[in-house]
């Protein structure tokens, strides 16, 4: 397992780092950030490729770049999708915590998974286990590179809830934890924070299968 704290750099770890430090933007851009374009909340995102940097942009620069082989930016898309896996399941991905996410990093082509901690995100190998877990879902198959994730959380009645989401839906939890987190077990706030992230969540997105297909 690599450490969090590794030297910064054009990597996913770096990004989340950088962006866990500072959190989600309190005053977000106004216009686009690559035309300039006037934009408003909420507005679509694009991935720089080169240093992983989450860019706001307007609704005409973010369909340029929709298409996955074009230039060093990527749309972030915006669907959000949920699967329930057995508690089998996340004993074989052997997290830590009781949550991680994993995505594909294309100019390495090769899945990376972090565990959100209060000191930042953690890295860690995704080996087969992670790959068996997307392989369950058509749609977790076909998860997009560096600017979509599948982030699992375990759940004392659910098993696994399992969520496909944009990027920087982890990115944001990844700084909610860093911020609020407080002593060894987190503390109150935290974990209210935390339940009323993953509420939200599940209330926003659709129903990738039956749960009985992944639920084994």
């Amino acid at each position: 397992m690599t450490s969090a704290s590794r030297t910064f750099g054009p990597t996913p770890l770096g990004a989340l780092r950088r962006f866990a430090k500072r959190g989600p933007r309190a005053h977000p851009p106004s216009v686009c950030e690559i035309c300039a374009t006037p934009i408003r909340e909420p507005h679509p995102h694009v991935v720089n490729l080169e240093d992983k940097r989450v860019l706001c942009v307007c609704a005409a620069c973010h369909m340029l770049f929709s298409d996955d082989g074009r230039g060093r930016y990527r749309a972030v898309p915006d669907r959000r999708l949920y699967a329930n896996a057995s508690r089998a399941r996340w004993g074989a991905l052997g997290v830590p915590v009781s949550m991680a996410f994993v995505f594909h990093e294309s100019k390495a082509d090769r899945l990376v998974a972090f565990y959100p901690s209060p000191a930042g995100a953690v890295e860690s190998v995704a080996g087969l286990e992670w790959r068996e877990l997307l392989d369950l879902c058509p749609a977790f198959r076909e998860m997009r590179s560096d600017v979509e994730a599948l982030l699992v959380r375990e759940t004392e009645g659910r098993g696994v809830d399992c969520f496909l989401v944009p990027v920087v839906v982890c990115y944001e939890l990844v700084a909610k934890i860093r911020q609020t987190w407080r002593g060894f077990d987190g503390g109150e706030a935290a974990r209210t924070e935390l339940d009323a992230f993953f509420a939200d969540l599940l209330e926003k997105s659709s129903l990738a299968f039956a749960p009985d297909e992944v639920a084994k």
